[in-house]
């Protein structure tokens, strides 16, 4: 079955919308829709797998604990955080979605 990742996001959202899109033992591919959404003030993810995270659409900001420069997303571009390397989404446009595909894996 053929989906496509911009459809079905709703006109509205209460918050952030994470969905899994599928999921194995290994691995666990989400779609995110951000509107202005950001980590809360000094909160930071630290997570027990890796993440692959690819910017689909909009803009953000990534920070990270260890005092890296913030980076700056634009359509296109990815990174691989790698299993607890604290990081947050410091900003998301809030006047466009940003889409993001993300792989946690081990």
């Amino acid at each position: 079955m053929i989906r496509n990742l911009f459809a079905d996001i709703p006109a509205t959202l209460p918050g952030e919308l994470v969905e899994t899109l599928c999921r194995s033992d290994h691995a666990r591919i989400e779609r995110i829709v951000s509107r202005g959404e950001a980590s809360p003030v000094d909160s930071w993810y630290d997570q027990d797998e890796n993440e692959f995270v690819l910017l689909v659409s909009g803009q953000a900001r990534i920070g990270f604990a260890d005092g890296t420069p913030v980076l700056e997303l634009t359509p296109g571009d990815w990174l691989d955080i790698r299993a607890h390397v604290r990081h947050r989404v410091e900003w998301t446009d809030p006047k466009q979605d940003t889409i993001w595909l993300a792989v946690h894996y081990r």
